[in-house]
């Protein structure tokens, strides 16, 4: 019997394996953007494990803390609950706005524009890291909150924090790094020279889910 990828054309189209027997884009896309939305479905699986174990726990506990309270900041004299996780917030949407842009002038192929866009981009996810390093820092030195003991209640409480927060931190960071790869790509004329921008729309698709992520990390973990 005749290996798949000696056959014909039109007879490999026949096959189950017509798509997967090289030469071919499964589903019409790139390898390299079939990979990251495997990538992508594969991380949604883990941080969604993740999340389901954390509510899971959170419900069958009466003494979990209330996160308002923990993650509040003083300011005036006055204490604003969440204050510094809304503004993490902000920064991480933000970056997706900046993210967008950057795709956006990547397939009008403006180089300056796209390089430009995705610098700001790094700046946001590297400010958001930071916020993350202080707040780290002010539960662990000021509020004795630890992977397992934690003051206010449950000490369940820091494992899935440091858990959550820090997996995601470190696909920002990353990202962070992915996007710096890809700016210097993008000034370098790579794409250009290669004719396809494409590279720029696939690192998009990563940033887009790690701030998805958050998103479902702040609902979850900090509003309930």
């Amino acid at each position: 019997m005749a290996h798949p990828s000696s056959m014909p054309l039109a007879t490999a189209e026949r096959t189950p394996w017509g798509d997967w027997s090289g030469g071919r884009s499964p589903f019409g896309v790139s390898w390299q953007k079939l990979m990251m939305w495997i990538f992508v479905v594969s991380d949604a699986f883990i941080f969604g494990s993740f999340l389901v174990s954390y509510g899971t726990t959170r419900t069958t506990l009466t003494n979990w803390p209330n996160a308002a309270e923990i993650f509040a900041l003083h300011v005036g004299g006055q204490e604003i609950p969440l204050l510094l996780i809304a503004i993490m917030t902000f920064i991480l949407v933000s970056s997706s706005g900046t993210m967008a842009l950057a795709v956006h002038a990547a397939y009008e192929r403006n180089r300056r524009r796209a390089a430009l866009f995705l610098v700001l981009t790094m700046l946001l996810g590297l400010t958001f890291v930071g916020c993350q390093a202080y707040e780290w820092t002010h539960l662990i030195k000021d509020l004795g909150v630890r992977p397992w003991q934690n003051p206010f209640g449950a000490p369940q409480f820091g494992a899935y924090f440091f858990t959550l927060t820090g997996f995601h931190g470190l696909h920002v960071l990353s990202g962070v790094i992915l996007l710096g790869f890809v700016a210097r790509r993008v000034l370098q004329g790579a794409y250009e020279r290669a004719g396809s921008y494409e590279m720029v729309e696939i690192a998009g698709l990563y940033w887009h889910f790690v701030d998805l992520v958050w998103v479902f990390i702040f609902t979850f973990f900090y509003l309930f």
